[in-house]
């Protein structure tokens, strides 16, 4: 399983320079809100993923008045291997990720080498808003376990925005949209049987984890909804291309896919309490996380936001008790109460690290 051993972060949101140290297991960050907390776990996601879990534009992680920032990380990897993740990203410059002072060729060659998983506050935007957001979630889970899928997602987006553009100048050249609509077609068929098998692998497993949060009140699935079911691609771009032309964007495709997260077979977003909700996000992140690990054959590097602002402190114990069942890696636990976090993970492991954050400072406590 990978760890992270070191972290150096320079000019990342409020953090000035910090290089901190790591448990293998547990570690737990405590502190107010404003802090910093969370800041250092989308140090750690960047690292993986190549980008903030919150921010679209790399202009709002740069420390206020900054022009750049600066990552890096020291791993022990699952293969045995001792690696150093680097990143620099600048205003106005191409980002750069290197490994062991090597620059990539191509960052998305990076995402997969260090799965992670996150649990956060900002899960609720799954529920709350379109389905760009619950794409971006599975796109982030499968693509981290397979190359060849964040590849073909890549391609088709580029494949896209082509036929977007051709759309928007007027009087497109047919036999142009002809071979998007082939090419697009011939990669939507893969990226969909991954989402597919996603979200049937998924639901068992939700339903496993809600039961463990909630009692066992509730049917939970995640169901996956695409214009595939209609046919192949190319017959529906075919079919939809006046409308396309005269709207100038594409119609059709698997852009506009969606996942539903249903409780008794209603959607859990109409139909649900806040509690429920909240219920159903963090088994639906534990479940990413066990699937994850059975896949990649090692567990990911699991971060945990603010779990308590989620779940009680009995059903916060009970997740970290069912991971650390099952061979758990190392975790990032963050929470405002420093007294409640060392009571539950005192009571899970005895190899853990605290550190108290103060205006993007972190010190290391026992």
């Amino acid at each position: 399983m990978p760890i992270l051993n070191k972290i150096v972060i320079r000019d990342f949101r409020n953090i000035v320079l910090q290089e901190l140290e790591f448990s293998p297991n547990v570690n737990c960050i405590s502190g107010g809100n404003g802090e910093g907390k969370t800041n250092l776990l989308d140090a750690i996601w960047y690292l993986s993923m190549t980008k903030s879990a919150f921010s679209l534009s790399d202009r709002f992680n740069f420390r206020h008045g900054c022009g750049e920032f600066a990552l890096s990380g020291v791993y022990d990897l699952p293969d045995g291997s001792n690696t150093r993740i680097s990143v620099r990203v600048a205003d106005g410059a191409d980002k750069k990720l290197n490994r062991d002072g090597k620059p990539y060729t191509r960052i998305s060659d990076h995402v997969g080498l260090i799965p992670i998983v996150m649990v956060s506050p900002a899960d609720t935007s799954m529920v709350s808003e379109s389905g760009e957001e619950r794409r971006k979630f599975v796109n982030s889970v499968l693509s981290q376990m397979s190359g060849a899928y964040l590849n073909d997602v890549q391609q088709y987006n580029r494949l896209l925005l082509q036929r977007n553009r051709l759309l928007k100048d007027g009087n497109p050249d047919e036999s142009l949209l002809d071979v998007l609509d082939e090419r697009m077609s011939a990669l939507a068929e893969p990226i969909s049987k991954r989402r597919q098998e996603l979200s049937d692998g998924l639901s068992p497993i939700v339903q496993r984890y809600y039961d463990g949060i909630s009692g066992g009140t509730g049917e939970v699935a995640v169901q996956y909804v695409t214009d595939l079911s209609r046919g192949r691609l190319k017959d529906l771009l075919s079919a939809s291309r006046h409308r396309d032309s005269l709207l100038k964007y594409t119609t059709a495709g698997i852009q506009r896919d969606d996942f539903v997260f249903a409780l008794d077979g209603y959607p859990i977003r109409r139909f649900g309490s806040q509690g429920q909700q909240k219920s159903f996000l963090v088994a639906l992140k534990f479940a990413q996380y066990e699937l994850m690990k059975d896949t990649c054959g090692f567990a990911p590097i699991l971060l945990l936001d603010d779990l308590f602002d989620k779940l009680d402190l009995g059903r916060v114990s009970n997740l970290l008790s069912m991971v650390a069942g099952t061979e758990f890696g190392q975790i990032f636990i963050t929470d405002s109460n420093k007294v409640r976090i060392r009571s539950l993970v005192d009571g899970v492991t005895a190899a853990r690290t605290y550190y108290e954050a103060e205006g993007g400072v972190f010190t290391c406590s026992e």
